[in-house]
């Protein structure tokens, strides 16, 4: 059967069809639903991590704990290292925002700097904050090597607001001879050597160890030693 339809009276071009968009309902449902799981998927990966201090449970363990099944594990992630990915992109978002956080209660660009390397530095000195970290620092290196761009993705993460914070102390004049880029790559560096040295080779991690390294890395970049920081061992 054809329908004739007046030209006057015909769709307007680009308008979807009555099929196009059911088809798009399917789609969007679907898609909240793959979101859905996935989320699930990744936020019990990184609970049974967190509380256990396992880096890698079981995949049994993980679709138990998110209430799904393999054949929905294997859906959306090929192997269970492409979900520790995903689990360690939310670990390192989580901390990113507390970083930020800290950084915004800071009276000026050179105290978020400080405010920056504090927060990192606190994941090795906070006996809580340790035991939930320290799967995560391991898990670094381990993915590093058969996902580089993803795991180099995610400590730009870390950096970029404690490059922005250079960057402004520069503009400033607090820190005329700092380069963002390069300094903010360096501080992680150093930060993330500190907290690996703490947190997996079970070394004492003491606030007037963490103090020194602060101030050592402030010296770095210019400014003067901030006030109250003790020159601990």
């Amino acid at each position: 059967m054809q329908i004739n339809v007046p030209s006057d009276e015909a769709p307007a071009a680009g308008t979807a069809s009555a099929a196009e968009r059911t088809v798009e309902r399917s789609l969007a449902r679907q898609r909240a639903t793959y979101a859905d799981e996935i989320e699930r998927l990744v936020t019990a990966t990184f609970e049974l991590i967190r509380t256990r201090g396992e880096l890698e449970p079981r995949v049994s363990e993980i679709v138990a704990a998110a209430g799904l099944s393999n054949q929905a594990f294997y859906k959306h992630f090929r192997s269970k290292h492409e979900l520790l990915v995903a689990v360690l992109d939310t670990g390192v978002q989580q901390l990113a925002g507390y970083l930020e956080h800290q950084m915004a209660k800071a009276g000026d660009p050179v105290a978020a700097v400080r405010a920056w390397i504090q927060g990192m530095l606190q994941q090795a000195l906070d006996a809580e904050a340790a035991t939930a970290t320290r799967p995560f620092v391991l898990a670094r290196g381990r993915l590093a090597d058969a996902f580089p761009d993803e795991v180099t993705q995610s400590e730009r993460r870390l950096t970029e607001p404690l490059q922005a914070a250079i960057a402004a102390a520069r503009e400033a004049g607090a820190l005329p001879a700092a380069d963002p880029e390069r300094d903010a790559e360096a501080l992680y560096h150093l930060a993330m050597g500190w907290m690996q040295s703490r947190l997996l080779e079970r070394r004492e991690a003491s606030a007037a160890g963490a103090a020194r390294l602060q101030a050592f890395a402030l010296a770095g970049l210019g400014a003067s030693d901030p006030e109250g920081v003790e020159r601990g061992t």
